[in-house]
């Protein structure tokens, strides 16, 4: 069986599909300081365990109670 090679750098649009973001939102978080990019010449790339730090980094959403109808806080 053949052995799977992970990747070790993404371009920012193979980041944007994988992690399924908007362009402009990455590019974002470059700016506030929250996701690093890496040069490889011209080429903006983003490290492998930059790209999975970041990801683990996002705020978590709780979920929210809907009691069944759809009612929320109508007394």
């Amino acid at each position: 069986m053949a052995e799977q090679i992970r990747k070790l750098a993404y371009s920012i649009a193979e980041l944007c599909e994988i992690a399924g973001v908007g362009r402009s939102f990455l590019y974002e978080e470059v700016k506030a300081g929250h996701l690093v990019l890496t040069k490889a010449g011209r080429r903006s790339i983003v490290l492998h365990d930059d790209a999975i730090a970041w990801l683990t980094k996002l705020p978590k959403l709780a979920p929210t109670f809907t009691p069944p109808g759809g009612t929320r806080g109508v007394s």
